[in-house]
């Protein structure tokens, strides 16, 4: 008889000027990280989301706040942390936001930068070199004769004179893996054909294709990038990662953090004013050198009065450099 397990991951990220982070845990005898996961316990859990909190504080020290269903992972063959032994697993990702990146005192727990487990979705200094030099010339060989294929990879990459979309974290991932560069993918293809486990190792960064996870926790964490990017055009969810009194040079940069790409300054100013969405506090910010910014803060109840949207993201520089 099948055995089937619910697991709940959890996508904890806090955003700095420099980098988005993200929330990771790694076993002693590992040298990969993982995202905080636990099991659900049908008869004993009350609720789904009380059970990862319970789960994230457990392994990480840390109590998140702001959180939201991302996805559910059920594909067959999926390695799971605490399931090994289970025929089949499901885990329910969630996405959960923090206003700053606290120190966390959990047992092999701490914060990484997501560009380190995907280097080419950082636009910000330009067009990341590994896309031309190491990820096209290998789709390409991938794509062979087939034109979907190289389609895909057009698409995905912004080869060709195509634009480069920021929301399409998960599809890039999703092509790597499918084009084997990915060793998440030569591990999975040994397991299908019986031979075991292979032992994932953290090099493959080196190569310029990111760090590799445990399980599947890559794609899920690709999952939560497409979609936090997303939100940013549509929900004024960027206020959920910054203080509660912020200047606006910091609110840019945040968002350029999530979004990978650098923006206009004067641009990214006059659409906060034709939205109304953030008012000054009459507060400066206390610095050393230079001239004091001004504090603002995020105007909540302009929630109640109209639909609000979020933040234009121009295409980056460079975008269709590649021919």
């Amino acid at each position: 008889m099948t055995q089937m397990v619910i697991g709940l991951s959890a996508v904890v990220v806090a955003v700095t000027e420099d980098a988005p982070y993200v929330l990771v845990t790694r076993e002693r005898d590992s040298a990969l990280t993982s995202l905080p996961f636990g099991l659900f316990d049908p008869a004993g859990d009350r609720t789904l989301e009380l059970t990862l909190r319970k789960w994230v504080t457990a392994q990480t020290g840390f109590e998140i706040g702001y959180v939201e269903q991302l996805y559910t992972f059920g594909d067959r063959g999926r390695e799971a942390p605490l399931a090994a032994d289970a025929d089949r697993v499901l885990s329910i990702g969630y996405l959960a936001l923090a206003p700053e990146k606290v120190v966390i005192d959990g047992a092999g727990a701490g914060w990484r930068d997501w560009y380190d487990y995907f280097p080419w979705e950082d636009w910000r200094q330009g067009r990341p070199a590994v896309i031309d030099s190491i990820i096209a010339p290998r789709l390409r060989e991938w794509a062979g004769t087939r034109p979907e294929r190289h389609d895909r990879a057009r698409l995905a990459f912004a080869l060709d004179g195509a634009a480069w979309n920021e929301e399409r974290a998960l599809e890039r991932y999703e092509l790597v893996y499918e084009a084997g560069l990915a060793p998440e993918a030569q591990r999975d293809a040994k397991r299908f054909k019986g031979q075991g486990d292979a032992e994932l190792e953290a090099s493959a960064a080196r190569a310029g294709l990111g760090e590799p996870m445990r399980s599947d926790h890559r794609r899920i964490l690709a999952t939560a990038v497409s979609r936090l990017r997303g939100k940013l055009k549509y929900r004024p969810v960027v206020f959920e990662l910054v203080p509660e009194r912020f200047t606006l040079l910091h609110l840019q940069r945040v968002v350029e953090s999530i979004s990978g790409i650098e923006l206009h300054k004067q641009n990214f100013r006059r659409l906060l004013e034709r939205g109304t969405l953030v008012v000054g506090t009459g507060e400066l910010e206390a610095r050393t050198g230079g001239r004091p910014a001004e504090l603002f803060r995020f105007r909540r109840d302009v929630l109640r009065e109209r639909p609000v949207g979020g933040f234009h993201v121009p295409a980056p520089k460079g975008a269709t450099g590649e021919s």
